[in-house]
This record gives C-alpha cells, structure tokens and sequence, in this order.
C-alpha cells in the first residue's frame, strides 16, 4: 500500500518537555486553531462538511455528536488508494466548548514517528497527539482552508478516481 505524503509533515517536530499545565495549555491553542478553521463550530448540525484549496487534498470535517458544552467530531483526509479510501491522518477530537480546549480522542496517522494508533491517556503520548494536531490545524490555516456551512457527501473511489469538491 502505498503511503499518503503530507507536505507539512516534514516540518513537524514532536518536541518539548510535557507536563499537565503544558497539555492544557496546548489543547487551548488547538481550540483556537480549530475555531478560526471552523468558526461555527458549536452550531453545526452533526454531518459532513469539507474545504478544498488547490494546493492539497480535500479536507473532511464530520461533526459526530454536539451537547451543550462538546462536540465531538472527526477531522481527515481521503486519499485513493488502490481502489480503495485511505483516511490519513484521522483524528478524533473532542472540542470542550466552556473549557475553550480540543482533546484528541483518537489518531491514527502514517506520517509521523508516533505510534500509527494513538492509545490514551499516557502524558507523553498525549502531548505528541496534541503537537501533531497543532502543527496539523495551523498547516491548514495557512492553506486559507475554511469549512463550508453546508454539509456535503463524503467521496467514494472507484477504479482509483479522485472525487473532489472542487472542480
């Protein structure tokens, strides 16, 4: 299977020393990543939207569960892969809106020398998660990506062809 390239990937370092106060501090960081690339967010009905930029793959944002104070949702690429979808990376987040921070939930990624499946809740593997999504959000932002308010249909491969969402 062939391996999806990120191209801000190369400049993803995992680094710095984490503590509790560190990773609270980063996953307020991603919250604000999160909400200038989804600035809605709280309001979205659960669904899939995407935003596509002419330098890159689409982007897919499925809003899994909204509550009151969280959203749950599931940011990824999709990439066809002989015949079939790969998602990479694809992570889970959950988005606490009183508290004004993003936890990752789940991330599975080839990129990276992290672990291909993120496994909670050790420290160090939490901060990596966090850095990885950090770096991730703000590559996005500096693409001018944004989501559209309407949710579309997620795209299916056959034979290998790429569907996109924009012409």
């Amino acid at each position: 299977m062939q391996r999806a390239c990120h191209p801000w990937a190369t400049a993803c370092v995992l680094s710095g020393r984490p503590n509790v106060g560190a990773l609270m501090s980063l996953c307020e960081e991603n919250f604000t990543r999160l909400s200038r690339l989804v600035p809605d967010l709280v309001a979205r009905p659960p669904g899939v939207y995407g935003s596509c930029c002419s330098e890159g793959v689409d982007l897919y944002l499925e809003v899994e569960e909204q509550a009151r104070f969280t959203t749950l949702l599931r940011l990824t690429y999709l990439f066809p892969i002989q015949g079939a979808v790969l998602a990479d990376p694809d992570a889970r987040l959950r988005v606490y809106h009183d508290a004004r921070q993003v936890e990752v939930i789940d991330l599975r990624q080839t990129v990276l020398p992290l672990r291909a499946e993120y496994r909670a809740p050790a420290l160090a593997e939490k901060w990596q998660a966090n850095v990885f999504i950090g770096k991730w959000l703000t590559y996005c932002l500096r693409q001018g990506r944004v989501f559209a308010d309407a949710p579309v249909t997620p795209p299916t491969f056959a034979s290998g062809a790429r569907v996109t969402l924009c012409p």
